[in-house]
């Protein structure tokens, strides 16, 4: 069997690149290692889930996979550590038909002209691999633009002053916006703060055939059971509807054969267990960060790069409790957010001089409710006192939390390697991920910290705290040096000298003429913001290209 293109992963970047090549005319084969919980398994151009509101399935049971048992990964914060100190689950997204798309809450902003080019704009930081994109915002906005009407992105033009310009409106307007963060908004604002309704891929009206969110306020880390999230669904269910489609579930790509300056196919394990090959004029690669870069190493494929540069997000968690019910189990999980911690102001600037660097930057702030029924059951202890705690519930009825995702820089000894001695349920070996974060992130964690603290302050907070991810200490019962922001970045950055990076600007891997990677691994710098919408924009540049189509032909 030959097809125009394999596709391997069906997450945000697979189901794009799909999108715009069967659109093109393409016949294209999307395989992905995990189960269907997306479409009708007897008719795929149509939307049929297994979500629902069930925590303890998704998130304490890898119900979305990958299972850490049959699929872990391995931890290590610096090779002093020796070959790992972790096996298990490692900052996982959803290894399902649509990825991490599925688990995530929609948040779709776009990244700023500054973002492509913080090595000229910014210049180096000590021990970080500072580079400028080989791409410019104006490069990608055509894109942006397509990808947010193909998925569907509810927001509200001008109502963030540092946003990048727009060539055209968002498809939908902002939806409901949570109480609590009507509160917090007001509060930022009075502090001299620009919250703002954050961009959703979430309906706000009924669109592409799917209807509007119902504010249910279980959108993080589970599926949308009403498909109201902008999620791949979207664009696979049309993929599929073309005809020129084929995806296969539960069949693991093993090996990218190769042949001189070509790729010739793949390798791949089928849900029979037995290891077959397929043939393919071009291949592309969107497993992420973690799982790209492995089944590169496996294949051979790429240079000395592939795994470093590994980026995460920093997270600075602040978190308040309000003498009032903030109702943050309502609504969508995050409604607004503030950019401010991203541009540099004398204060952010002095802080960077007294640390002895020469910039910080922090990352989006996300105005975020409390926790989950079944997440906050399990904090308290059982007994008589507990059904009266859930009633109360000082978790979800009274806390409020601010979470920055702040920028991650690249450092050459934050990596995806192979373990040299774990590895999975089908023999081989395992994604082994070092990683450490720098002075920068954690001087901008301290910096930022207190502001958002002083927002609580004014919301009436009568007690703050504040936490990271991962954390600045690994004591203590619950510490842990695994970062869990699910924003997994790098390991296969863009650049235009082979000697400094792993692909081109199209994603092509540098020395192979036709293997695409279409993923957050090419990014050469994580900016502040949730990756999703960047690499969905890119993957779907890097198909028009293949294909040689433009936004303009493309619905």
């Amino acid at each position: 069997m030959s097809v125009d293109a394999v596709i391997i992963g069906s997450g945000p970047g697979g189901s794009t690149a799909a999108d715009v090549l069967t659109q093109a005319g393409w016949n294209v084969v999307i395989i992905e290692k995990g189960r269907n919980h997306l479409l009708d398994p007897k008719d795929l151009s149509k939307p049929a889930s297994d979500f629902s509101n069930d925590e303890v399935k998704f998130m304490d049971r890898y119900f979305l996979g990958p299972d850490p048992f049959l699929e872990p990964r391995t931890f290590r914060v610096s090779v002093e550590e020796g070959d790992r100190s972790h096996v298990g689950e490692v900052n996982s997204i959803p290894s399902t038909v649509g990825g991490g798309g599925t688990h995530a809450d929609g948040k779709t902003p776009r990244f700023r002209e500054v973002d492509f080019a913080m090595l000229s704009e910014f210049g180096p930081q000590p021990d970080a691999q500072m580079a400028d994109w080989p791409l410019s915002y104006d490069d990608l906005e055509p894109w942006y633009a397509h990808v947010e009407n193909a998925i569907g992105v509810a927001g509200t033009e001008g109502a963030n002053p540092f946003a990048a310009p727009r060539s055209g409106p968002f498809p939908m307007p902002s939806g409901a916006p949570m109480y609590a963060s009507t509160i917090s908004s007001a509060a930022a604002e009075k502090l001299g703060f620009h919250p703002y309704a954050a961009p959703t891929a979430a309906n706000s009206v009924p669109y592409g055939g799917r209807p509007a969110c119902n504010n249910c306020g279980f959108c993080a880390f589970l599926g949308c059971p009403i498909h109201a999230k902008g999620d791949p669904v979207a664009l696979l269910t049309r993929t599929m509807a073309t005809g020129r489609a084929e995806l296969w579930s539960e069949t693991y790509v093993s090996r990218i054969r190769t042949q001189g300056r070509q790729a010739t196919g793949v390798d791949y394990i089928g849900p029979d267990g037995v290891e077959r090959s397929m043939d393919a004029k071009h291949v592309i690669v969107a497993g992420g960060a973690f799982e790209t870069p492995r089944l590169l190493l496996l294949s051979g494929i790429g240079n000395e790069l592939v795994g470093r540069n590994l980026m995460c997000h920093y997270q600075s968690i602040i978190v308040g409790m309000m003498p009032f019910d903030v109702h943050g189990d309502r609504g969508r999980a995050v409604t607004h957010v503030h950019d401010d911690a991203m541009i540099p102001d004398k204060r952010s600037i002095q802080a960077a001089k007294d640390a002895g660097l020469p910039w910080i930057r922090g990352g989006l702030v996300e105005h975020s409710g409390g926790g989950m029924p079944a997440r906050e059951a399990k904090i308290y202890p059982w007994g008589a006192n507990h059904g009266e705690l859930m009633k109360n519930s000082p978790m979800r009825r009274h806390l409020f939390a601010f979470i920055m995702q702040g920028e991650d820089l690249p450092y050459a000894t934050n990596t995806v390697d192979l373990d040299p001695h774990i590895k999975d349920v089908r023999g081989f070996p395992v994604a082994r991920i070092t990683y450490r974060p720098g002075r920068h992130e954690l001087v901008a964690s301290q910096h930022y910290g207190p502001q958002l603290e002083e927002i609580l302050l004014e919301m009436g907070a009568t007690w703050t705290t504040k936490t990271s991810s991962p954390g600045t200490s690994y004591n203590g019962p619950h510490a842990t040096p695994v970062p869990e922001s699910r924003h997994i970045i790098g390991t296969a950055r863009m650049g235009v000298d082979p000697a400094t990076s792993v692909v081109d600007e199209w994603g092509r891997v540098h020395g192979l003429d036709n293997v695409i990677v279409a993923d957050s691994s090419v990014f050469p710098t994580s900016a502040g913001y949730g990756p999703t919408l960047t690499l969905v924009a890119l993957s779907a540049r890097a198909a028009g290209h293949l294909a040689g189509v433009t936004p303009a032909s493309l619905s």
